[in-house]
């Protein structure tokens, strides 16, 4: 039942529903609507199927001034509340229910088909939300009685936090422009110049505290013997390239006279 303060909601509302007075059923069979008298209705007017809490209540009202003409109080679905007939998917069997408590058996149907799933479908969304609900405070219910979890701490009971020293991420290292980064070079190393790109007679040693001090000496050494070198060549070409005046006449040979002659 609807509980004190809970509001109303509206499931569904169909302006054209007909009632029929159903003969009472002989039998365990279902319903027939073929058994009606469905081209007389014996009321007509609009159909409000509104939600209380759990229950979905059917009201028949007129359809100018609202006033109700019964009401049908729904608690599951399917069930007694509400029945479908077996030769036709537009016509139902609802039992009308007064203040009183008093109930009764009438036919509802539609014109059209469309409104008939309409109705079909509002209740049987209202009842599986329903069944959903019982689900999760029965759940509920089965956590709140188990044995609670104490996640407080013991008298005494202390933690340490470390914030702030976390690990440093490593920078990446930028890429040059064709997209392979080069290696920087080693601590400490020495870079070697390029070889000479024309020929040369030179050897090319590697220099050291000891062979240094070596190669000056023998820098100065060959100085030294070019320029006695020099010397020497510069006086043999010069005893051919001095003119003949230019010789003192004690160095002249003797029959130079003879070639003057001549």
């Amino acid at each position: 039942m609807a509980a004190e303060g809970e509001y109303e909601s509206i499931l569904c509302v169909k302006p054209d529903v007909n009632v029929y007075r159903i003969p009472p059923r002989a039998s365990n069979r279902a319903y027939r609507a073929a058994d009606w008298k469905l081209d007389s209705p014996d009321w007509s007017g609009r159909m409000r199927i509104t939600a209380k809490g759990q229950m979905a209540i059917v009201k028949l009202e007129d359809k100018v001034s609202g006033e109700l003409f019964a009401q049908a109080p729904i608690t599951d679905y399917p069930g007694v509340s509400v029945e479908t007939v077996s030769d036709s998917s537009r016509y139902f069997v609802l039992r009308i229910q007064d203040d009183s408590g008093r109930s009764a058996f009438i036919g509802v149907g539609f014109e059209d088909r469309g409104d008939a799933f309409d109705f079909n479908v509002s209740l049987q969304d209202h009842f599986k939300w329903v069944k959903q609900e019982n689900e999760i405070s029965k759940n509920a219910h089965l956590v709140d009685s188990g044995p609670k979890l104490d996640l407080g701490f013991k008298e005494g009971q202390t933690i340490t936090l470390n914030i702030g020293q976390g690990r440093k991420k490593d920078k990446p290292r930028p890429l040059s422009s064709g997209g392979f980064g080069l290696l920087p070079p080693p601590p400490g190393g020495k870079i070697v110049p390029p070889p000479l790109s024309g020929p040369s007679n030179h050897n090319i040693v590697p220099q050291t505290a000891d062979t240094a001090t070596a190669c000056l000496l023998e820098l100065d050494s060959s100085n030294s013997n070019t320029v006695v070198q020099s010397n020497a060549s510069s006086d043999l070409w010069g005893d051919f390239s001095a003119p003949a005046s230019s010789v003192p006449p004690s160095s002249r040979p003797e029959n130079a006279g003879n070639w003057m002659q001549f």
